[in-house]
This record gives structure tokens, sequence and C-alpha cells, in this order.
């Protein structure tokens, strides 16, 4: 992601790290990276003006970018995860490589008006109907790949290996499309795909595209292929995510077919470390726990979408205490909303453990920004700082919800801010949106609306 040769930010208030902005900070950034930071500069003339609080770039650690279709139709009425999963599954069905970019697209860009730099896309619509390969076997992949640098974010293909329904179940119905047959045909066609590894930006350009892999759950894939899966990774130094134990019935399924719990599966995998991510997390025994935090395998939480699904609330300030790094996604998109999330993960513990306070707001911006990316392999984003990613994030303070924001906008920002308030962002050095609106995607909710009625009509 090419940036400018360079350019000047003049940020009224910036967060530099700890509980409070420092003001009249000078930001001057050469290609993608930023080069220096001033702190108490003079404007120059030819600066540009960020007016407002500017935070580094959001990393969405956690994306299945075609469930935004969904947003409106299944939070109405009863149901669980299974019930929801049946209406996921209807639209899954209905893609091909033409509406999941448009799809894709208008949804990467609601997420940069949000303040995102970054997404993690967690890909499993892999084949045609059946399983059946397209022509290019990763022409669905190509087409998230496209929707991104068409957005203006960095993105991180998570792809994903999926065989089975269920322990010992093949694969049914939609989920033929998920499927490669085995995880060592996964491995053959995600080689093909050619993306980078994920390990270190260099000091020259930075790529649009980084690869990644991904075990669905131990529900879709059996120990011995996970075991293949993570080798693979390892061996190529990408990041590796899974989810883990998002359901109760989940956890029964792997103890029956496996005798242990599904963080212990993946441990006997392979698959946990620094490297890895487990997402969700939602019900851990304490033994699971001390697996994730010893091993130092990073746990992104998904608040919004956790909620939506009534999944329940996971034991986010234990497992940091453990040793996990916590980040944060927006999973099924029931809402794009970076502060959301960030504040959803102290009120979820809140909640659960009847005192607030629980994380530093510092704490919290770090699990949307550098935690994010570095679960993400972008080991070099998520801070305003010399040699970082130039990722910059201005949220206005002139709207209602940050009226009366000085001396906390920081804290306020944290636990009131909203998409809707954020002004610019600079992603990779390349201005994308400026004074609220998209300059690559100048129509959001129209390209939402198209591509998703497009879809349904289906």
């Amino acid at each position: 992601m090419r940036g400018t040769s360079g350019a000047l930010y003049f940020c009224d208030h910036a967060w530099l790290g700890g509980p409070r902005a420092q003001s009249d900070v000078l930001v001057a950034t050469r290609g993608p990276w930023i080069e220096a930071v001033t702190v108490g500069a003079p404007r120059p003339r030819h600066a540009v003006h960020l007016s407002g609080l500017t935070l580094p770039g959001f990393a969405n650690a956690h994306s299945h970018a075609f469930h935004r279709a969904l947003r409106g139709v299944v939070q109405a009425g009863r149901g669980d995860f299974w019930s929801w999963r049946d209406t996921m599954y209807e639209v899954a069905a209905a893609l091909d490589p033409g509406s999941y970019h448009r799809l894709a697209l208008a949804t990467y860009a609601e997420m940069a008006l949000s303040g995102y730099t970054a997404v993690g896309e967690f890909h499993y619509v892999h084949h045609q109907a059946g399983g059946r390969p397209y022509a290019d076997p990763n022409e669905m992949g190509r087409a998230l790949l496209a929707a991104a640098a068409d957005a203006g974010l960095r993105i991180t293909l998570l792809d994903t290996c999926y065989l089975a329904s269920g322990p010992g179940q093949p694969p049914a119905g939609v989920q033929e499309r998920f499927s490669d047959g085995s995880a060592a045909r996964w491995a053959d066609r995600v080689e093909a795909m050619g993306l980078v590894a994920a390990s270190g930006e260099g000091d020259g350009g930075l790529p649009a595209a980084r690869a990644g892999a991904a075990v669905h759950s131990v529900r879709a894939v059996a120990p011995p292929d996970a075991a293949v899966v993570a080798a693979h990774a390892a061996s190529r130094g990408w990041p590796l995510h899974f989810h883990l134990s998002e359901q109760v019935r989940e956890n029964q399924e792997a103890v029956a077919a496996y005798g242990r719990s599904p963080a212990a599966v993946m441990e006997a995998a392979g698959a946990l470390g620094g490297h890895a991510t487990a997402v969700h997390a939602t019900h851990l025994s304490a033994q699971d726990v001390s697996l994730l935090g010893r091993s130092g395998t990073n746990v992104c939480m998904c608040p919004s979408t956790e909620r939506d699904l009534a999944d329940g609330i996971g034991p986010a300030r234990t497992l940091a205490d453990a040793g996990s790094a916590l980040c944060l996604g927006s999973d099924s998109h029931a809402q794009i909303d970076a502060f959301a999330e960030m504040r959803g993960l102290e009120y979820g513990e809140r909640l659960v453990s009847g005192s607030r306070g629980n994380w530093p707001v510092s704490d919290l911006l770090a699990a949307g920004t550098a935690a994010g990316h570095g679960a993400l392999g972008w080991s070099r984003a998520g801070s305003i700082s010399p040699g970082s990613v130039a990722d910059l994030v201005t949220v206005s303070l002139e709207g209602p919800h940050m009226a009366a924001a000085e001396g906390h906008a920081v804290q306020m920002a944290v636990f009131a801010a909203g998409a809707g308030d954020v002004d610019h962002v600079v992603s990779g050095g390349r201005v994308v949106v400026s004074h609220g609106r998209h300059l690559l995607v100048p129509e959001v909710g129209r390209s939402l609306r198209a591509a998703i009625g497009q879809l349904v009509r289906r």
C-alpha cells in the first residue's frame, strides 16, 4: 500500500500512549511510515490540520465480510447461535466472486469510516456449490484482497481450513463450499495464492495484504488436520487464528470425540503460542485459561457479536492476567464500530465481576490498535511513533458525543465516541477518509444497499 512521498500532519491532540493525549503534535510521514513525532510543535502552514483527537489506526482482528448482509435480519425474534447459523449459510450459498467483492468492498469501506486501517478476514467460502473449485481455486480469496485494496485497508487473509460438519462428520450442504477435502489440499491451494509472509514489514514499501492461516474450529477440523495447518503456518511465519469454545456444545463435542477440551486439542496440535490467536474463547475452564495464557496465545474478543448471538461473556480479565494479549474484532458485523468493541470489553467484565475499571483506558486502546495489528502480523502498526505504519484516525470533538472533552478526550473517546465521530483516516500514509467521507468509495451506504440487495435477490 503506497503512501505519498512525504506529508506533515498537525494534530490538535494525539494519543501517544498513557492515560492522556498530548497537544500540538506534529507527525511527519514518508511513504507509508511515520518518520518523526514532535510534541508541543508550532503548526506549519503547509501541514494537514487534524482537528480533534488523533489515535492510531484500529485493527479489526476478526471479520467475516459476508455476514454484513445479515444485519437487521437476524437480530429480531427468538433463537440461538445455531438458528442464526442456518440464516448465515443461506447467504454463504448465494455468494460468487463478483457479489463477494461488492459486499466486501462496501463492508471494508464501512470499517474505514469507523477508523479501521487493517482487517483480518477469516475466509472460508472457497469453492462453488458442491465444493467444485473455480478455475482459479483462490478466486474468492482474490475478490477479498481486491476489495480491501479498493477500500484502502490492509488485509491479512486468514485462509481457513474447514473439513467437517462436526467431529467425524463430512461437510453437508453449503459447507461443501468451504472444504478442500484435506489439510494437505488446503495447504496446496493456499500456497498457490502467493501472498507474502507475515513476519516483519521491512524498511521500504508496505504490502497491502499478508498471508495468514486459520483452523475454523475443532468441530470443523480434526486434530491431525489441525496439526498440519499449524505446522504449515509456523513454517512460514504466518499468524494462525481459530474459533475456540464459542459455544458450550463445541466443548461437549470435543470432549466426547477427543477426550479433551478444544483448547487442549489445539495445544496437542501445536497450534498455541505467540503467533496464534484464539477467537471468542468464551466458555473456558481454569485449565483452558492456563493453557492459553502460559503459551502466550492471543485472544480476540468480539463483544458486539458475542452479545448479539447470545454466546456469553468470556473471561477476558482472567485471560489477560494469565498472559494472553487481548485484541478485538467485529466478527459478524452486527455493528462496525471500533469504539463499541473497546468499551464492550470493559462493560462485559463489569457485568460478570460487579466492579468497574477492569482495564486502564490505555489498555483498551491497545487492544483495539497495537494488539490487533500484531495478531494479524503487522508488527510495526498500532502506535503513533517513529518507524510505525502511518495510520492516523482523528475523532472530531465538535459533535455531541465528544462535547466538553477537554482534559479527558481519551477516556471520552473510548467510552462515548462512535464510528460517526471519525473525521479523518490515514491508512499506510494514504488519506482514505476526509471530513467523514470515504474518498475511495464515496457512497458507502448506497454501495452496501446495492451489494446486499443484489445478493438477497439471488
